[in-house]
């Protein structure tokens, strides 16, 4: 890697009289495929002005050809405007009669076990099978913070729809405060940024892969991107419970703010050198993954410090974006 240092970032480094307004803000609660990295050591992607790089994710965009949703010119966020204030958004989603506003069903007995032992957690209702009670008391002993409601299997079903895989055990609780940012960046350990990752299933794998890692946090854009869900819940597999996810009005100065805190910003795409762990040295890194399909914004990859890829061997040519993101963050404990 080229750029032996925190401050060798193209263009030069932040200034620090940026810091503290790119640092202001709430965070906010919230598939694809990975192509394959050409081989490298990691050096900064020479950026041509007249040349759109191809995403990791077998789809490009012309330069200057903007997609609806682009983040538009950089300029630091004002003061407040970094990330979502907390709280509901009316237009976002539609909640069930069976969901009050700022509530969600957990189900799995992995989410909702650790749901219940989570104190920041407002719990509202428990609904067991019987056999899904005796599961649960082995991964949480009693007894619980609130008394379980007998429910029988189909009328469980019909709550949270036949095609859910439920476990016989759901738990209606409020979704969780968020975090700020520099709660997160007070953190050690690296950080992930997903640029419009939209499937709840591939954000919840990517927040077990995050704790899994021993990652700070999870960040997603406001727009574009899931809330918290039971879908997310359980893939996370009880991590929703540790993990902090932060939902940021805008990725590219989010990413501002993450270099101005001294965080090295790595773009993953199929375009770059080989991702390695070692040739960061004592440096943080955030890890940055784009869309299903689509890969990182032209704005998001422009604002990462380097970009790099995985190397695959094999019959296949790309990873799932929630795969790709596990391969990378154990890349990154390799030091």
């Amino acid at each position: 890697m080229s750029g032996g240092g925190p401050d060798a970032r193209a263009g030069g480094g932040n200034p620090a009289g940026h810091a503290a307004a790119l640092l202001h803000g709430q965070g906010a609660h919230g598939q694809g495929a990975h192509g394959k990295g050409a081989h490298g050591q990691g050096q900064h992607e020479p950026r041509s002005p007249g040349r759109e790089q191809g995403t990791g994710f077998h789809a490009s965009r012309p330069q200057g050809d903007h997609k609806q949703g682009d983040q538009g010119p950089l300029r630091p966020p004002r003061d407040g405007h970094a990330f979502r204030p907390p709280g509901p958004r009316p237009d976002h989603q539609r909640h069930a009669p069976d969901v009050p506003k700022g509530a969600v069903w957990l189900y799995g007995h992995h989410a909702v076990a650790a749901a219940l032992a989570n104190p920041a957690r407002r719990l509202r209702r428990l609904l067991l099978t019987g056999d899904a009670e005796a599961e649960l008391l082995k991964q949480l002993p009693a007894p619980w913070a609130l008394s379980p409601e007998r429910i029988e299997r189909p009328r469980l079903d019909q709550l949270l729809g036949r095609d859910i895989v439920h476990q016989g055990v759901a738990l209606l609780a409020d979704t969780l405060a968020p975090p700020g940012l520099q709660s997160v960046l007070d953190k050690s350990g690296p950080i992930v940024v997903l640029d419009q990752v939209t499937d709840p299933r591939n954000v919840g794998a990517i927040m077990r892969s995050a704790a899994a890692f021993g990652a700070a946090a999870v960040i997603t854009q406001d727009r574009n991107a899931p809330e918290e869900t039971g879908a997310l819940a359980k893939a996370a597999s009880g991590a929703l419970e540790k993990m902090p996810l932060l939902r940021a009005v805008n990725i590219a100065r989010t990413i501002i703010a993450l270099k101005a805190a001294n965080i090295w910003c790595v773009g993953l795409d199929a375009a770059g050198p080989a991702l390695s762990g070692p040739s960061f040295g004592d440096r943080r890194v955030a890890l940055v993954l784009g869309a299903e399909g689509e890969g990182m914004r032209r704005l998001t990859r422009e604002t990462c410090d380097e970009i790099a890829g995985l190397t695959i061997k094999g019959a296949v040519e790309s990873l799932n974006v929630s795969a790709a993101a596990a391969v990378a963050l154990y890349e990154l404990t390799r030091r």
